[in-house]
């Protein structure tokens, strides 16, 4: 009985990699080749999961490693098609490729938090769980089929659909850093004033109040002082847009 149930265990187990194989084939592009590394990008850590050395088994070294290979990538397309361009400005541009808020929304459009094995729930996940599983698949990548398939990949996901140097020569990374550097220049004081301010479900919450040379000139509410920082910072760039653009 035990070795029947030993055949039936294999079987289940080879349909649910065959079913996980073609999934991350038309995610890809091209066939993987060992699935682990592909399984080991979509393991969370609170899965508890160690190796035969009792080394943890989480997306977060692959994580690493797709961070690095998705800049190279990156920076080797920038500096093709940007020849104008100094190190400052490919460095700037590079930035916002890879920034935090467009990862996660690579992440999103492919859907990736379905194949998260956890322990907890994804209603408790942060949004910066979807731009880490995707770094992790590149660095997956990297590791089953080598650089030349991480840029192919990262080529057909990121630089075709998303990439238009043009346009991203007028984003803005960081409302926050427009400011400070606006005020900075025009010698004008500023202060971010941060406390608590939980809603009224009790969930906890954070307010800023931006003040420009003692007004307040904007105020906001996030669930992060970060968030809440940029917040305000956008609607003080916007409030000030005509008088920083001018500069």
């Amino acid at each position: 009985m035990s070795v029947l149930k030993k055949i039936f265990a294999k079987k289940s187990r080879s349909n649910e990699d065959g079913i996980f194989f073609g999934k991350i084939e038309r995610i890809l592009g091209f066939k993987p080749i060992e699935l682990s590394y592909y399984e080991k990008a979509f393991t969370h850590r609170s899965s508890n999961k160690t190796d035969e050395n009792g080394n943890p088994v989480n997306y977060e070294r692959l994580e690493f490693l797709g961070d690095a290979m998705l800049s190279a990538v990156i920076a080797g397309y920038l500096y093709k098609e940007s020849p104008a361009g100094d190190e400052g400005y490919l460095t700037k541009m590079r930035s916002k490729i890879v920034s935090r808020e467009h990862l996660n929304e690579l992440g999103r459009d492919l859907q990736l938090i379905q194949f998260i094995d956890s322990k907890i729930s994804s209603s408790q996940f942060g949004d910066n769980i979807h731009g880490n599983v995707f770094e992790a698949l590149v660095g997956a990548i990297y590791l089953d089929r080598g650089y030349s398939y991480c840029e192919k990949f990262i080529d057909a996901r990121v630089i075709i659909p998303y990439v238009d140097i043009a346009r991203l020569e007028g984003k803005v990374i960081s409302y926050k850093s427009l400011v400070i550097e606006w005020c900075q220049k025009e010698k004008k004081s500023f202060h971010y004033d941060t406390f608590e301010d939980n809603s009224i479900s009790g969930e906890r919450l954070f307010a800023v109040h931006l003040s420009i040379d003692n007004k307040i000139i904007a105020k906001s509410r996030a669930v992060s002082k970060k968030k809440a920082e940029e917040i305000a910072s956008k609607r003080a760039y916007f409030a000030f847009q005509e008088k920083m653009d001018s500069k």
